[in-house]
């Protein structure tokens, strides 16, 4: 009987090895799986490579897995934003690596890797410093530059919905990175506020299917300070 609950977060990263390529889904503050990343944090896990949209924020999250001083790189689209005092701090004092990847070629690069491409070509970046020391061609009256998948050994990401076959149902903009993030690394931890009986997500809803999820944890909703819930976002 296939069932990809897992009993904890601890259980559900055993075997995360140093070194590994970590994907962590989230755009902004948008689906972040924050508890999975401080269960990442308690794994022990060194020498990382980290790929995200940004580079953490504020003190929580991914900027508490930086200031842990175990990721050596950081891939992403946005490092330096108003609360990114964490990895300002480790960037300049040289102890962690920036690979700057604009937005579209990071979403088509691990989008490519999931898929199966070995490279393509792509005009994002042509003529700017992000193409120096890459190959570039002239195909039908414009420039492109060649750009290579990014493969991942975990993907954390965060949706709403799930059932024991690791089907995926996220909650709008929590959606993200997520998907292709899931395709793009050999094992995928998925939290989830809901775990759905068999048979009971709706398929047409359903955006990341089970066969790209090994596991996945149950998380309770945060209380907000009015003492309502705060809704997965």
């Amino acid at each position: 009987m296939i069932n990809k609950i897992a009993t904890s977060i601890d259980a559900a990263l055993t075997g995360v090895q140093d070194g590994a390529t970590v994907m962590i889904g989230g755009f902004g503050t948008s689906g972040i799986p924050n508890e999975l990343i401080d269960g990442l944090i308690a794994q022990g896990a060194k020498d990382l490579t980290v790929v995200n949209n940004n580079a953490g924020n504020g003190d929580i999250g991914l900027a508490a897995l930086l200031k842990t001083g175990r990721v050596r790189k950081i891939i992403c689209s946005f490092p330096r934003q108003a609360d990114s005092h964490v990895f300002d701090a480790l960037y300049r004092s040289g102890k962690i690596e920036l690979e700057l990847v604009s937005q579209g070629n990071l979403a088509e690069r691990i989008r490519a890797a999931g898929a199966g491409i070995g490279a393509f070509f792509t005009p994002a970046g042509f003529g700017t410093d992000l193409a120096k020391g890459k190959e570039c061609r002239h195909i039908k009256g414009k420039d492109y530059v060649l750009e290579y998948p990014i493969y991942g050994d975990l993907a954390l990401i965060k949706a709403e919905r799930g059932d024991r076959w690791g089907n995926l149902i996220f909650r709008m903009a929590a959606r993200n990175f997520g998907p292709v993030m899931a395709m793009a690394c050999t094992k995928t931890v998925a939290s989830v506020h809901e775990i759905a009986e068999l048979g009971e997500l709706n398929p047409e809803h359903i955006v990341t299917p089970g066969i790209f999820v090994h596991q996945i944890v149950r998380i309770e909703r945060q209380a907000t300070q009015a003492g309502g819930f705060r809704k997965a976002a």
